[in-house]
This record gives structure tokens, C-alpha cells and sequence, in this order.
């Protein structure tokens, strides 16, 4: 089975939490779920790397690492996923969806609300209680 190293960020601003959703997937289990921005890591790249470039790609979009979260394996039917999720805070303002077709801001209490990717499910259990 095939194995991705992906990296996800939790963007706060103004105490919420950046979700972002899906549109259509190749893979129908992963079409129209929310999740957290971020992507593959490429050879050579840190996470903090990864991160950065991807929200950029993503989200046009400037974003500050600031700890990192949570690192976890998910299997999804037709892959493996492993998750480093890290806590980010935005560096001036503006975004644009350049690969999903919504987002919201929510509080952390609040993102249980949303239908998550599997593999983020576990970040939003971290996150439920978390103040910011």
C-alpha cells in the first residue's frame, strides 16, 4: 500500500481555526470533507518547509509555524497517510481557495460539527478542548 508523508496546518487567527473543504476526490470517501490545509512533503523540504509552500499553493496565503501538534498513521482503503500536523499563526492577511471550494473559521469547541477526512479526525480531537 502505498505510503504519503503529508503536513497539515492548524491556522489560527483571532482565536479560530481555519477548515477548509474538498471538492470532488478521485477517491469518493475523501470528496466534499473538511480538513486542514497543508500537503505532501517533497525530498529535501523540513516540515516547517512543507508547510509554508503548501499554504502558499493552497491559500495565497503567509503563515508563522509555531509548535507542532500531532504526528499519526491513517489507513485509508487505497493508502496509508502519515499526518504532521502543526499549530500556525498567519502573517498579515488575505487568503484565496486555490484548491478547495470552501472554509470556515471556527472555534476549537465548534469542529466537531464539520465531516472530516478520517485522517483529521484525530487532529480535531486534540484540538476540541484547546484555547487559543
Amino acid at each position: 500500500m502505498k505510503k504519503v508523508e503529508v503536513l497539515a496546518a492548524v491556522i489560527i487567527n483571532d482565536q479560530k481555526i481555519l477548515c477548509v473543504q474538498r471538492g470532488t476526490h478521485k477517491y469518493p470517501y475523501l470528496t466534499n470533507k473538511w480538513e486542514f490545509p497543508g500537503g505532501k512533503m517533497e525530498a529535501g523540504e523540513s516540515q516547517e518547509q512543507t508547510i509554508r509552500r503548501e499554504i502558499r499553493e493552497e491559500l495565497s496565503m503567509e503563515i508563522q509555524p509555531i509548535k507542532h501538534l500531532l504526528s499519526h498513521t491513517h489507513h485509508y482503503p487505497d493508502f496509508s497517510i502519515e499526518l504532521h500536523t502543526w499549530l500556525c499563526a498567519t502573517v498579515g492577511e488575505g487568503m484565496e481557495l486555490n484548491e478547495h471550494q470552501a472554509f470556515v473559521w471556527l472555534d476549537a469547541q465548534d469542529l466537531k460539527e464539520l465531516d472530516w477526512a478520517e485522517a483529521d479526525v484525530a487532529v480535531v480531537g486534540v484540538l476540541e478542548d484547546a484555547v487559543f
